[in-house]
């Protein structure tokens, strides 16, 4: 169809109409009409690359610098330990035995013969071995947990708690009445290097986020050492700022930047910066205060109050304590472990000859299980992470 004049001005007039408000749109410089179609693609958010972690030659590679436990999820358990039975082994210090616990039904399924006075179970850094610490028999019993069965004894003496060097390669001892960190070789049990110390009743310890360091509670002599892992060299040692001080289980924050230690006589937790290794902080959990637990989704850690019966909740993102949970008719819950799928908090109860289960989204007891007498730490077993750093399951 032809179009008349008027038709065409008017057309003509439209155009400009929206060529002007096509520029005032783009403040009058017209730049949109140039632009390719990649330029007109949505602006892509930064990618934050996770800064590396310059760790101790040898550890494997930090997987997530803003949470050392992210290998820790529910379900992520290494090849290694893949078909091994879930069980709970409880070492009874004054009946020389482990008790193991199928923890689906609660029951004590067997009852181990090991060397006396057997202190913690502590699974070894590649996870394939539990070992006894037989404190007062001056032995480590091997258990082989695919089977539940003990081997022969390894002479170690005076064997209160064990860790591994996040490099896998050294065993440490806790010889606490020797006053010694002793470096063993972590396949053999064989010294490598015996560093004596000036504190009394080294026990617990945990690791720097980058291994190079570690700090170690001396219980008897309310004081905090800082060793260089690679060096096998105490490079700093402190005095906790509270008379009759009994420092007990160390943990270490999920970014990496504090570590929190139980203290069973001040009645609840110092806060240290373990790279300053300043005059740390203090907060009250409880009477006792002594293991220390993270969660699965690393968000909380529960506290083991021994001297009250209670465990309390403490949030890392809101720094403070949440919750606090009593267990019914009273106990002494003392060390232990999360369960794999982080719903059960297992604590022994080391004046009672008993074990508790106990509902991490609730705080409800699960169960009261009754075992040898003395029982301590207690290895829930086997756990999310690619190697273990020792005592009752650090795992990274």
């Amino acid at each position: 169809m032809r179009t008349t004049k008027a038709a065409r001005l008017l057309a003509a007039g439209a155009a400009v109409i929206v060529l002007t408000l096509l520029s005032a749109c783009d403040g009058g410089t017209g730049s949109h009409a140039s632009e390719s179609p990649a330029s007109k693609a949505p602006v892509q958010p930064e990618v934050r690359r996770q800064p590396r972690v310059n760790v101790l030659p040898g550890m494997p590679p930090v997987e997530d610098p803003a949470d050392l436990y992210a290998a820790d999820r529910p379900g992520r358990l290494s090849p290694a330990v893949r078909g091994f039975p879930s069980r709970v082994y409880v070492p009874n210090t004054n009946s020389d035995t482990v008790s193991v616990i199928d923890p689906v039904t609660y029951r004590v399924v067997d009852t181990i013969p090991v060397g006396r006075q057997p202190q913690h179970v502590v699974p070894s850094w590649d996870l394939k071995t539990l070992w006894v610490n037989n404190d007062l028999g001056n032995s480590l019993t091997p258990i082989d947990p695919r089977t539940g069965k003990a081997g022969e004894p390894v002479d170690v003496h005076d064997p209160y708690n064990l860790y591994f060097t996040p490099d896998g390669k050294y065993a440490v001892v806790m010889a606490s009445m020797d006053r010694r960190l002793v470096f063993r070789d972590a396949h053999t049990m064989k010294v490598v290097k015996s560093v004596p110390v000036s504190c009394y009743g080294v026990n617990h310890a945990d690791f720097s986020a980058d291994g190079r360091y570690f700090i170690v509670s001396c219980e008897f002599s309310g004081e905090l050492l800082k060793v260089d892992t690679a060096r096998m060299k105490v490079v700093a040692q402190r005095k906790l700022p509270f008379h009759g001080a009994m420092p007990q289980d160390v943990k270490i924050s999920p970014d990496g930047k504090l570590f929190y230690i139980a203290d069973m006589m001040a009645n609840g937790l110092w806060i240290l910066d373990g790279d300053t290794f300043a005059r740390p902080r203090f907060l009250a959990t409880g009477k006792g205060a002594h293991g220390l637990y993270v969660s699965r989704d690393s968000r909380e850690m529960y506290v083991s109050n021994r001297g009250e019966g209670t465990i309390s909740v403490f949030d890392f993102t809101r720094n403070r304590l949440t919750r606090k949970w009593d267990l019914p008719g009273g106990g002494s819950p003392d060390m232990g472990g999360v369960s794999a799928d982080g719903k059960v908090l297992w604590l022994s109860g080391r004046y009672n000859a008993e074990v508790y289960a106990i509902d991490t989204r609730t705080g409800t007891q699960l169960a009261r299980i009754k075992v040898g007498s003395g029982p301590h730490g207690l290895a829930v077993y086997p756990q999310p992470g690619r190697y273990s750093l020792g005592h009752t399951g650090i795992f990274r």
